[in-house]
């Protein structure tokens, strides 16, 4: 509004700005019908959240835990699950997608398991990497 009264036209204070000249003129509007507090910020409030900050960090606390400690039957926190917890310790339910926003909102990112075999034995695999594969290595060359 001061850009206007120093006599720039809308479209020199658009420009100046870096918005639309139709932004400036519903600026223009707004001072007209409501005055300056019609122009300050409003704050986009959305929809409130289920769960309060202190819910949210004790849920990270039990997330870390795994889901073993909290009497899922392997070590994989699926959405499901993590729904399942809150439903369980907060009685508060989310879907899928929600619980998503939720794990995002916490820092928590999509994980993709790494698979191995049950009946891995490290050991044997050192020790074939230290004798059998310079050996075999050695005769490509």
């Amino acid at each position: 509004m001061q850009l206007l009264k120093s006599g720039k036209n809308q479209t020199q204070v658009a420009t100046e700005l870096g918005v639309s000249p139709a932004a400036v003129s519903q600026w223009v509007k707004a001072a007209r019908l409501g005055g300056k507090a019609a122009l300050e910020a409003k704050p986009i409030s959305g929809r409130p959240t289920k769960l309060s900050d202190a819910q949210l960090q004790r849920l990270t606390r039990m997330l870390s835990e795994g889901p073993l400690k909290h009497g899922f039957p392997t070590e994989l926190w699926t959405l499901q699950r993590v729904a399942e917890l809150v439903r369980r310790k907060f009685d508060v339910t989310y879907d899928q997608s929600g619980i998503w926003h939720v794990l995002r909102r916490l820092n928590w990112t999509q994980q993709k398991p790494e698979r191995q075999a049950r009946e891995r034995d490290e050991q044997a695999i050192q020790a074939w990497r230290s004798r059998e594969w310079p050996r075999i290595k050695k005769r490509a060359s």
